[in-house]
């Protein structure tokens, strides 16, 4: 390997890629659905994120400067401390996450009065923390709508452990590797002392400011942290998202063939888990290989994925355990490939992106196989009652 002349290697990987992509779809098509799927993402995604990113940095900054990340941090620590090994204020983010997405998380880590309760170390495993339960809420009412209310609640049990496995595993590893961080602290200790404040801080107590002067200051700032976090997260979600969806989506619906429009790809995703379907079968109990492309879908993007289930559903694929996996696994990664890589870029830990991959992808599969042996385990009771 020393001596291939530097840059040979990129370029043969980069040749294989594209030449493959264009083989399958044509290099035309190529061209332009991989152009168009980055424009819809820049404007149907990522500016909807910006938008969430802003509101949830306005209500994050509420939070803290009006007490509620304190009381959350009293309240909830004795739970949190012993299962995620988490200061309490950690579920301000997980709620932030189910109501939204996982970009969610990064107005709340950067604002100084919640990362000041974290070690570094779990400052960095809140992405997995967080992201476990992205855009719950909308996984749980969409999986209500079609007339599956129980199952998505043993879903939200296996996103739960899930979470739990995605954490400790984070955790331990970023301590092998920078075993200073376990009593590293995110904010400084000096600024914390010296009360110096940040930009997106305001003092709660001034007693010349008026309660609507305060709260306008806390909306205002957290919302510009939020276009701040938007804008950083744009080459994430571009670039990774749109890979991701050239392998995992296939041709055009109506005319089975490639067009050129946005969120087409060679399938090749899909293809190589169905030639494992007895895998499948045994871990979550698909019934059908069709199945697979939801967890493999939600790799990319967990709304795309929910967009296949009423396609199963008129096949008659689909079942009650496969919607309770499919909640799980769907809470669990979220569009971990494209989101977790722009999330902890924007918080300064590019470095531990693979790492976080691997226990995010770990903590799903986990998450995946207990809520379908739960789902079996609980049926298996009530038919004998």
């Amino acid at each position: 390997m020393k001596r291939v002349p530097r840059g040979i290697p990129c370029l043969i990987l980069t040749i294989a890629l594209f030449g493959y992509l264009s083989s399958v779809m044509g290099f035309t098509n190529m061209l332009n659905t991989i152009m168009r799927t980055a424009h819809d993402l820049l404007l149907n995604t990522v500016f909807y994120l910006m938008a969430m990113c802003v509101l949830t940095g306005a209500l994050s900054r509420i939070f803290s400067v009006f007490g509620v990340v304190d009381l959350l941090q009293r309240m909830l620590k004795p739970v949190l401390r012993p299962l995620f090994n988490l200061p309490g204020v950690s579920s301000a983010g997980a709620l932030m996450t189910f109501l939204s997405d996982k970009p969610a998380i990064i107005s709340v880590a950067k604002n100084p009065l919640f990362a000041r309760y974290f070690k570094r170390y779990q400052h960095i495993s809140l992405v997995n923390f967080a992201g476990s339960y992205a855009m719950g809420l909308l996984v749980i009412v969409f999986m209500m709508g079609h007339g599956f209310f129980t199952e998505p609640l043993y879903g939200l049990i296996g996103a739960i452990i899930g979470s739990i496995i995605a954490t400790r595993l984070m955790q331990r590893l970023v301590l092998k590797e920078h075993p200073e961080y376990r009593e590293e602290d995110v904010l400084p200790a000096q600024m914390e002392k010296e009360g110096t404040r940040t930009p997106y801080e305001t003092v709660p107590d001034d007693p010349r400011q008026t309660l609507f002067v305060r709260v306008l200051d806390a909306l205002l700032d957290g919302g510009k942290s939020g276009v701040e976090v938007g804008l950083a997260i744009i080459p994430g979600v571009l670039i990774i998202s749109t890979l991701v969806m050239a392998f995992t989506f296939g041709t055009d619906p109506t005319t089975g063939t490639y067009t050129g429009d946005a969120y087409q790809g060679t399938g090749l995703l899909p293809y190589l888990a169905g030639k494992a379907d007895f895998i499948f079968l045994w871990l979550f109990g698909f019934n059908a290989s069709e199945l697979v492309a939801f967890p493999i879908t939600a790799l990319g993007t967990v709304g795309a994925a929910l967009g296949l289930i009423p396609e199963m559903m008129s096949k008659g694929i689909i079942d009650s355990n496969a919607i309770a996996v499919f909640t799980a696994m769907g809470m669990c990664w979220s569009g971990f490939l494209s989101a977790d890589a722009a999330t902890l870029d924007s918080l300064g830990y590019r470095h531990f992106i693979s790492r976080s991959f691997t226990c995010t992808f770990i903590g799903g599969i986990a998450a995946g196989i207990i809520t379908h042996w739960l789902y079996v385990l609980v049926t298996y009771v009530f038919t004998f009652l």
